[in-house]
């Protein structure tokens, strides 16, 4: 459980390019599995989380080698990544594990495997670690049984551990309650083993790497608004093809820094690499209504994402603004250091239409609002979101992570701006989607 002590800080300056992205990195690892022959994987995130995707994937009979092993070289492009050799073993070439997935504290591992183990006929059992277990599991079960999978979990279905049995699966027309990017992919998976085309509407759209990468690899999936449709192994002629990617920086690490330019004075940072994928990118937008100068630089393709350089200076001229709707599962990993960022704003920042973050890692707008009030800054705290109040000059303290990397990295940021010392305990939390990043941070900061 390590603690981290930080300092305010005068102007952040220089380049820097955040480590490679999670979502992509955990979507790579686990559809080059099910693909028929060799992919290759560069600029992988060899941090937590997808690590956990890689030893499921491992668990289930996949030769994965790595051609770079940790420790790896901190800093230059793309911080902690390495380069995978992936031996994809088809839809059906999984074998049974031999003993229990654990998914640590991966959301994304958990939820988009169980779509792949429903489709092959064997037993498997996934765990994860104490957060993980707590996190909301009948989202996926549900569905899958539908497509008929035989599925049980713990505390009447709710949560992990979660035994899969897998059966042969038929398609189905399914409305997701809630815009999940984890639930739709996992049900995208599914429909590839099922007989038919299986049907997924969401009521908001979320970010979209399972649809891009799957139809790179010659899945039939047809996209049209909010609609996705998936033709499953009775409707095609092939499995997915390898691929050869190469994964682009994570928005969501990038976003850190992004504020920290903004807020903290003389700052001006350009942030490399990055994939702005508009599914990904509401932040980008919350920043320009607020008065924040940022720019996109140098837009090229990276693999089938959009991937840009991206300039933040502080002018000291953030205005406050309400945020809701459609635009919050575009920006649902951004709430954190959104709030973080409304502390710099002139008003008060309303945030709402966001209680899918009282389910994620921990309850992150109880954690927010907990711990920024410790630091004196003045809010209320909403069911769905929270308003904050300012322009503040927040006062160093003690806060907690609650093991929830996002939550650290925000409070790492405010920190930045607050007078005297930060304390921040069980600051190791990080490490599952940036590490290095209070070195990284230490480097640009003056």
């Amino acid at each position: 459980m390590k603690t981290i002590e930080l300092a305010k800080a005068k102007s952040l300056k220089g380049e820097i390019t955040p480590p490679p992205d999670k979502s992509i990195s955990h979507r790579a690892v686990m559809f080059a599995s099910i693909a028929d022959g060799k992919s290759i994987i560069k600029n992988f995130l060899m941090a937590e989380d997808p690590v956990s995707t890689m030893n499921a994937m491992r668990m289930a009979g996949v030769e994965i080698i790595e051609k770079i092993i940790p420790p790896l070289v901190k800093g230059g492009e793309g911080g902690f990544s390495g380069e995978l050799i992936i031996i994809g073993k088809d839809l059906y070439g999984l074998r049974e594990p031999f003993d229990i997935i654990d998914c640590g504290n991966s959301g994304t591992t958990v939820r988009l495997i169980s779509g792949i183990l429903s489709g092959n006929p064997f037993l498997s059992v996934l765990t994860g670690d104490d957060s993980l277990k707590q996190r909301p599991m009948a989202r996926v079960i549900k569905p899958l049984r539908e497509m008929g999978a035989e599925i049980s979990a713990r505390d009447n279905d709710k949560y992990l551990p979660m035994a899969i049995k897998g059966k042969k699966l038929k398609a189905i027309n399914y409305n997701m309650p809630v815009a999940s990017a984890q639930v739709k992919s996992c049900l995208i998976l599914a429909g590839l083993y099922a007989d038919g085309t299986t049907i997924i509407t969401e009521p908001q759209k979320s970010r979209d790497h399972t649809e891009r990468m799957l139809r790179s690899m010659g899945a039939e999936i047809e996209v049209k608004g909010l609609t996705i449709k998936v033709k499953g192994e009775g409707s095609r002629v092939k499995g997915l093809n390898p691929i050869d990617i190469t994964v682009p920086s994570d928005f969501s690490s990038a976003a850190f820094l992004i504020v920290g330019a903004l807020i903290v004075p003389d700052s001006e940072v350009l942030i490399k690499n990055v994939c702005v994928n508009s599914t990904r990118t509401g932040l980008l937008d919350v920043i320009k209504d607020m008065g924040g100068d940022i720019r996109i630089e140098n837009m090229r393709d990276v693999s089938g994402e959009p991937v840009a350089d991206i300039y933040c200076k502080n002018t000291g001229s953030l205005k406050a603004i309400k945020i809701s709707g459609d635009i919050m599962p575009s920006l649902i990993d951004e709430f954190p250091i959104l709030c973080v960022l409304a502390t710099q704003a002139d008003g008060i920042t309303e945030i709402r239409g966001a209680e899918e973050l009282r389910v994620k890692e921990s309850d992150r707008i109880k954690a927010m609002a907990t711990e920024l009030k410790k630091l004196d800054v003045e809010l209320e705290e909403y069911p769905d979101g929270i308003a904050i109040k300012g322009k503040v000059s927040p006062k160093g303290n003690v806060v907690e992570s609650y093991n929830d990397h996002r939550i650290a990295m925000s409070l790492a940021i405010a920190s930045l701006v607050a007078e005297g010392i930060t304390t921040i305990n069980n600051s190791s939390c990080v490490d599952i989607s940036f590490p290095g990043f209070f070195e990284e941070l230490k480097r640009i900061t003056r």
